[in-house]
């Protein structure tokens, strides 16, 4: 049974799905906000496609960037995390991104994976409605472990989602949810070393 997370909210992914994790998937599903009627939706209120961006950011116990898997590298260095594809309009049912982190295979030094977003059209967050993140246990028929809604009203058109680390040997996550700007990840480096 999937858990919904609050902001801030920390758990234990593995004590969620109630076995030792060796393989995750993080989704990313978004919907662009209907069309207003009346004067506003005349001004561009919403409708046509927003293309947002989810991006695994690795980082090592010193606080440093090992490798990074996103829309322009699907793949990381030492083959352990996976970006399936960039949806450029969100349209669709379930996720419309995914990134597939195989545990096991991360580099020793890798502790912490940054999951985020980025408007990479620069559309604000306003434009878009139903986001959110999940991790799936991908062994065991891609069961929801944890859910993630995200705050979608705002002028902001990035967010660092979440971070899953790991803590005494045991995977967690920390449900995030800050806000930021920009078109790449990288303009979330500030964010994601302030929630190290």
């Amino acid at each position: 049974m999937s858990i919904n997370l609050s902001k801030g909210q920390k758990i234990s992914l593995e004590k969620e799905a109630g076995n030792k994790l060796t393989k995750i998937t993080m989704g990313l599903g978004w919907d662009v906000a209907k069309k207003k009627s009346g004067f506003l939706g005349f001004l561009g209120g919403g409708g046509g496609s927003v293309d947002l961006d989810a991006s695994c950011v690795m980082f090592d116990t010193n606080k440093n960037v090992v490798d990074t898997v996103w829309f322009r590298q699907l793949k990381s260095k030492d083959g352990s995390v996976l970006h399936t594809g960039d949806n450029r309009t969100g349209e669709g049912d379930g996720d419309d991104e995914q990134i597939v982190v195989n545990l096991n295979q991360l580099p020793s030094n890798v502790s912490i994976l940054f999951f985020v977003v980025n408007s990479f059209t620069g559309q604000n967050f306003s434009q878009i409605e139903n986001a959110y993140c999940r991790i799936l246990d991908s062994i065991n028929n891609n069961n929801e472990v944890a859910k993630y809604n995200l705050s979608c009203q705002g002028s902001h058109s990035a967010m660092v989602m979440c971070k899953v680390y790991s803590h005494n040997g045991e995977w967690k996550m920390h449900a995030i949810g800050e806000n930021g700007s920009g078109a790449t990840f990288e303009a979330l480096k500030p964010l994601m070393l302030n929630n190290i």
